[in-house]
């Protein structure tokens, strides 16, 4: 993994939790180390590390001040995190549906207003992306993707909606993502997919994981509503693509 960024900093989170952040901004490079550096630790578990959450730019380490003090583990976080880190050689691929705009994606009209262009354009731009799960957070399921083409990048919401559906497709800053679960959003909803990220009883829980690979395509309303029940059923509906 080439290292175009600077030494990764230690900060301390707490009383019992240590944060390694590679970068202060939203980078590829630094997520990808964030990812190994949490695999690292999954692969050869430190004493006293109780969790471990990765995020964009940073790995939040939890730990048990007794079976651990700060700067022994502080240094044992940093010899790995400047050392090589293994990439992960094993990425999953996934193909999720969309049904943009209309009542699914209030915001896509508007989108191609404040774009100069269509709504048509921005579903083929969108569509068209390859994207990186970077993270999961805010709520369960949530899926931060990196890769949005740059025209397409534009600032959130003035002002946020209480709530907005669930397996929203949306847009804000940099980012898309996929919203699992009901819930309020700042991000410019283009529409929402069948597919579940999360769902409790189903296996797995979880469907996405940090390093995974998306790529949309888009479906009707028919489509959407044959696949809403089918979702609804434990089907994963999201398709396994071979790398």
């Amino acid at each position: 993994m080439a290292d175009t960024l600077p030494p990764p900093r230690l900060l301390p989170s707490g009383d019992a939790a240590i944060t390694v952040e590679f970068s202060r901004t939203i980078d590829d490079t630094a997520n990808r180390k964030v990812l190994a550096l949490d695999r690292a630790l999954a692969a050869a578990p430190i004493t006293g590390i109780t969790e471990t959450v990765p995020t964009y730019r940073s790995l939040l380490v939890h730990y048990d001040p007794t079976a651990v003090d700060y700067d022994t583990l502080g240094a044992q976080l940093m010899a790995l995190a400047t050392g090589p880190l293994p990439l992960d050689s094993q990425t999953r691929r996934w193909r999720i549906p969309v049904c943009y705009g209309g009542e699914n994606g209030i915001d896509l009209e508007d989108v191609a207003k404040a774009l100069k262009t269509t709504p048509d354009d921005i579903v083929a731009r969108h569509a068209a992306g390859r994207y990186r799960v970077a993270m999961i957070g805010f709520t369960p399921g949530w899926s931060y993707l990196s890769g949005l083409d740059k025209f397409l990048h534009m600032s959130r919401r003035e002002s946020p909606r209480l709530l907005t559906p669930a397996g929203t497709i949306a847009i804000g800053g940099i980012q898309t993502g996929i919203q699992c679960l009901a819930g309020p959003s700042g991000w410019h909803l283009l529409g929402r997919t069948p597919v579940r990220t999360y769902q409790l009883h189903r296996d797995p829980t979880f469907l996405l994981e940090p390093g995974n690979e998306v790529t949309f395509y888009a479906i009707d309303t028919k489509m959407f509503a044959e696949q809403e029940r089918a979702a609804e059923a434990g089907e994963i509906i999201a398709e396994r693509v071979a790398a």
